[in-house]
Parts: C-alpha cells; sequence; structure tokens
C-alpha cells in the first residue's frame, strides 16, 4: 500500500487515544441559550433580527450582499435575548446574537435539492444560502471555493480526512459513523466541479479505509473517487501538503489549491452539504472533540453552534479541578489559548483541548543557538529562524523576504526549537503588522484618488 508525503514536518505525540473511541453524541447548553458570531468566514454580515424577535431553528439572522461571505442562522428556536459583542476564538471581541431556546422542535429548513439533477449553478447557491463554510477551522466559505476563476480548470477534489492536529478526533469518529454522508457529500461536490475525488486517511486511521471504499461501491462511485493513504506526520493535514503529497505539485507562494487543480474539502464540510441538499438544513450544529489531560472523559460532542463551551460542564464533559493548565480552541499546535471556556462554538471549531502543566510549554525562552532545526522541520520550507531575527529587529520587509506572508502558522518551528522560542506568536504579531501597512497603503491611495476627482 503506497503511502504519500511531503518534505519537512514533525511528529507530535498523538493522543488520539484519549477520545478516538467516544462516539459522537449530542449536546444541549445548560443555560439553554446559544451565542452565535454574526459572521463566521468572509465578509462581514449584517444581523436580520433584533432583540424581543422570536426565531426558528435553521432561520436567517445574519447575512451580506457580498460574494466573499457566508449567511448565518439560528441553531436553535426560541427569542433573540441580546446582541452584543462577545469574546470568541482567537480572543477577539465580535458581534454575537443571543438566543434564549423556548424549548419547541419548531425549523424554518430550506426544501429540499435533488444535488444530481440541479444545475450547478443552483447547487452552489444552495451552499451558500446554507451558509457552509470550512469546518477545519478556516471558515472559508464553501461556495467561493466551488466558484473558481474560468481560467482555473479543476481535477481533483481532495478529501482533508488527515486530521494531523493531536487529541482532535471527531474527523475519524465521523468517517466511521457517517461514512455514507460523507462520501455522498463528496460525490456532491465532484457532480459541481466535475473533478476527480481523493480522499486523504492518515495512515493512523488505515482501519477506516475498508468502510469508506464499501461505501464507494455501493454507490457506484469507484471511477469517480477513491481512498489515498498519506503518512501520519505534521501538518499533513494542511491544504498545501495533502496537494503536494498527493498530487506532487507544489501551490506557489501566494496562490491557492485551484492554482494546481484542486479543491480541498474537509469532512464536516461535506457532511454538511450533504444535509443542506437531503434535508434543507443549513449548517447550525458541528461535532467536535473535547479533550486534554484536564478533561475527566474526553468525548466527542454535537451541539448547536453558538453553544458555550463552559455551558457543556458538567452535564456533557467535566474537568479535573485544578488541572487545567491552558485552555486552547482547536487542536495544541494551530488553536488558539483562550482565557476561560466561557467562548461560542463556531462554525470552524473543529475541537477544545485542556491541557495540564505537563502538556503544555511554561518555560521561559531562552536565546537561539542557530541549530537551523526549525528550518528542516518547516513544511513551507521557509527560514524561520531569519524571520524571526528580522522581526527582532523591527525589519518587516526583510522578514517578508525570508517568507513570512507564506507561513501557515503550523508551529512545527516552535515543536522543535530548543529555546523555546514562541516562534508562532512572533510571526502573528509580524503578519498582522504587515496587515496593517497594507491597509494604511490602501487607504492612503484611495483618500488620493478621491482627491484628484
Amino acid at each position: 500500500m503506497r503511502t504519500h508525503t511531503f518534505k519537512g514536518g514533525i511528529y507530535p505525540e498523538e493522543m488520539k487515544e484519549l477520545s478516538s473511541q467516544c462516539p459522537v453524541t449530542d449536546a444541549f447548553p445548560s443555560s439553554r441559550t446559544v451565542t452565535i458570531p454574526v459572521t463566521m468566514g468572509g465578509a462581514p454580515n449584517t444581523p436580520l433580527v433584533k432583540v424581543g424577535d422570536s426565531v426558528k431553528k435553521g432561520q436567517l439572522i445574519a447575512k451580506s450582499d457580498a460574494f466573499m461571505s457566508a449567511p448565518v442562522h439560528a441553531s436553535i428556536s426560541g427569542k433573540v435575548k441580546k446582541i452584543q459583542n462577545c469574546l470568541v476564538t482567537g480572543n477577539q471581541e465580535v458581534p454575537c446574537i443571543v438566543i434564549e431556546s423556548d424549548g419547541s422542535a419548531e425549523t424554518d429548513y430550506m426544501p429540499p435539492l435533488d444535488p444530481f439533477t440541479c444545475e450547478a449553478k443552483d447547487a452552489v447557491a444552495r451552499i451558500r444560502d446554507a451558509g457552509i463554510v470550512g469546518m477545519g477551522g478556516a471558515s472559508f466559505p464553501t461556495h467561493v471555493k466551488l466558484s473558481p476563476p474560468p481560467d482555473k480548470e479543476i481535477t481533483y477534489v481532495l478529501l482533508n480526512a488527515a486530521e494531523c492536529e493531536p487529541y482532535l478526533t471527531v474527523d475519524e469518529r465521523t468517517l466511521q459513523e457517517q461514512a455514507d454522508k460523507v462520501i455522498d457529500g463528496l460525490a456532491i461536490v465532484l457532480k459541481i466541479t466535475g473533478a476527480l475525488g481523493i480522499i486523504a486517511l492518515e495512515t493512523n486511521k488505515a482501519h477506516v479505509r475498508p468502510a469508506l471504499e464499501a461505501e464507494i461501491q455501493k454507490k457506484g462511485y469507484g471511477d469517480d473517487m477513491r481512498v489515498e493513504m498519506v503518512k501520519t506526520k505534521y501538518p499533513q493535514g494542511c491544504e498545501k501538503n495533502i496537494v503536494d503529497a498527493l498530487l506532487g505539485v507544489e501551490i506557489p507562494a501566494g496562490k491557492l489549491p485551484a492554482d494546481a487543480g484542486a479543491i480541498i474539502c474537509n469532512v464536516g464540510t461535506v457532511c454538511a452539504i450533504s444535509d443542506a441538499f437531503r434535508l434543507g438544513k443549513p449548517l447550525i450544529e458541528r461535532a467536535l472533540t473535547i479533550s486534554g489531560g484536564a478533561v475527566e472523559k474526553p468525548c466527542n460532542l454535537r451541539v448547536p453552534v453558538g453553544t458555550l463551551v463552559s455551558d457543556l460542564m458538567p452535564e456533557a464533559f467535566n474537568i479535573i479541578e485544578g488541572k487545567t493548565a491552558k485552555i486552547i480552541s482547536g487542536g495544541p499546535m494551530m488553536g488558539f489559548a483562550m482565557p476561560s471556556a466561557a467562548f461560542p462554538v463556531a462554525k470552524g471549531t473543529s475541537g477544545v483541548t485542556f491541557l495540564t502543566a505537563e502538556e503544555t510549554y511554561l518555560t521561559d525562552e531562552g536565546q537561539c543557538i542557530s541549530c537551523g532545526k526549525c528550518v528542516g522541520a518547516c513544511p513551507m520550507h521557509l527560514t524561520p529562524v531569519m524571520m524571526s531575527r528580522a522581526l527582532d529587529a523591527d525589519d518587516v520587509e526583510d522578514a517578508k523576504q525570508f517568507g513570512l506572508m507564506d507561513c501557515i502558522e503550523c508551529g512545527c518551528c516552535a515543536y522543535v526549537c530548543p529555546a523555546d522560542i514562541r516562534l508562532v506568536q512572533r510571526f502573528r504579531l509580524g503578519k498582522q503588522i504587515v496587515r496593517e501597512q497594507m491597509a494604511a497603503a490602501r487607504a492612503k491611495a484611495a483618500a488620493a484618488n478621491g482627491g484628484t476627482k
């Protein structure tokens, strides 16, 4: 059995065994309220409801007319209690719609739509109307991904089933429990794009392969899609690394998978696509992993979008008192450290990790010894040591020359650094400075153009 891989990367302790045997179970917030971010991918949305309004599950509550946007729907039926700024993943305060459940099961879904008889443009419109975004963490609007420019010919749709982040197992459980829905969603994407499908499965999940291949044959998709094994290595799930490993094509700096003739979809995303057509159901709930050494019984849960993680304790899971040293929205490599568990599950929240002191790095930074380990580990073939030195010298332009804006913030460099230098944090701050400079330049240009009219 051939195994594909890419150059670079690391081999962190997987920690999948904590939750890999835990089926996905439904859970509901103990407060019976959800805090739904108004925008979860793409351009900012505008609320369509006001405080005091009654809403039904699946009802459209926020949208934008911008193409690069994804509408937001009510994940429960009830009454709008507040519209206010709340803390979300990434430690930002953003507008959120707070809905209190009325206990009803009323829904406001779209009518089902046959994905194999409707036109491609109508299928893409359904995916947009359902508010579907990438559910692996990036939250990129899926309808945009499925609408490449005319000069970009899509040959392959790659289903990212690698799930390379330590601790997270929700995709693995979904593949085992809902193989039919996964294959159906992928088939819908193939119908829209006219491409072939490849399911990228890491070798630590080889036991899932027979069920997927059986479902492919059962549905008669043997000529349209196949399963390929990729090496269990971090960050195998990065879209550029999957394209490199499976297609042998390197995506140029600043380009997208479409430039290599590929589209990448997450396991949860294709399941949401299937639901949008078969049930008319918008993306209003998601499954995620709750894990880490500080969790009493790690688990996989399916919850309404907007559920505060703190509202799942202790009914759905509990933490060991005094053990939590760090709470991470996501996995330990690319997730965001949060001050508490009082933040909402968004469309892109694949997991929440409660780490003990033994599981995280709490040491002080040392001095760089120029060992070069970060260079060998970087899957993007950058030179993190030089980027870091440039940023330390406040030379953003030099850092850009060394590849700052091509950094995917995977954390491989920081993981292998013997001096425990917080490289990812440096690069995030550096990229933010670059974005602010670009925004200022655009504003200046716009003002100049306005002044000449």
